[in-house]
């Protein structure tokens, strides 16, 4: 039996230097928002030939669009604007045309109102609660006791903060965007993290059950060197699959992907790590008292 939890205070202080540094970026940089949260208009243009960036802008400028940000890559002219209207945009493209010489493929043309990104963030955050809710009346049911629940939300909590810290240091260095997938990576996570704990968990309150109320330390490493190798193949299998999305996925999904990588990552590690830790102190505080 390998005693795993020798070395809690070593995993606690990993975890405590990533979140760090992810609410640093947050705080710092914070996030490049997609139109799914601000509202706005996102407009991609294949060009049949190279064209001057400057020449673009001035286009933009004589039809009265206000842009936030404007890219051109491999001849595909990406726009991100405030609200643009059917009529301005159907202008706008044939000025392009006509002005620059170009034939225009659209390759995507979408405007989603203020209104509608506000009640996106309203709903995902209602989601969040009511999955932490959801969970902490399950597993205390399911085990018998808040502290089991409780170890697992606080392990899923950890892994909300390491995602969403990554994802602000991708959005500052890398240019990636928060919007609706990423969302739905989080929640991925979120599920992925408590399956896991819930493993081990069942694991520890099985011995107990059979073997009496014991020392609760000695349980959860013999529950988690039973069940780490069950739990690392089945990561493994999803990691393998992420990474190829990641190489060979289209640049569209790929930050979805690296988040939803990220977050299995440390689902993986925070049930054992993390959770199992918490739950022990807190049996030992709670037996403690008695």
């Amino acid at each position: 039996m390998v005693n795993f939890l020798k070395y809690k205070f070593i995993y606690f202080l990993i975890s405590l230097f990533i979140i760090s540094a992810g609410l640093f970026s947050i705080v710092k940089w914070g996030y490049r928002y997609s139109i799914d949260f601000v509202g706005g208009t996102n407009m991609q243009y294949q060009l049949s030939k190279s064209v001057d960036l400057k020449k673009i802008k001035e286009i933009i400028t004589s039809n009265k669009i206000e842009t936030n940000d404007i890219e051109i890559n491999n001849n595909v002219l990406s726009i991100k604007a405030k609200v643009v209207d059917e009529k301005t945009e159907v202008s706008f493209k044939k000025n392009l045309e006509s002005k620059l010489n170009v034939e225009i493929i659209i390759l995507r043309s979408e405007t989603v109102g203020p209104i509608l990104g506000r009640e996106t963030m309203t709903k995902t955050f209602i989601a969040s609660l009511l999955a932490i809710v959801g969970i902490l009346i399950y597993m205390s049911i399911a085990f018998k006791g808040f502290n089991y629940a409780l170890s697992a939300v606080l392990a899923m909590i950890h892994d909300f903060l390491v995602v969403v810290g990554s994802y602000s240091l991708m959005s500052h260095f890398y240019k990636a965007e928060l919007d609706i997938m990423f969302v739905t990576a989080v929640l991925t996570t979120m599920s992925f993290s408590v399956h896991d704990t819930i493993v081990i968990f069942d694991k520890i309150r099985e011995y107990l059950k059979d073997e009496g109320r014991g020392n609760i330390e000695y349980f959860a490493n013999k529950a988690l060197t039973e069940t780490m190798v069950r739990s690392l193949n089945n990561s493994m299998t999803i990691i393998f699959m992420l990474l190829a999305l990641t190489l060979m996925g289209g640049a569209t999904i790929r930050f979805f992907i690296i988040t939803l990588l990220i977050g299995t990552i440390t689902g993986t590690y925070s049930s054992p790590f993390i959770a199992t830790p918490i739950l022990v102190w807190l049996e030992k505080k709670k037996h403690k008292n008695i």
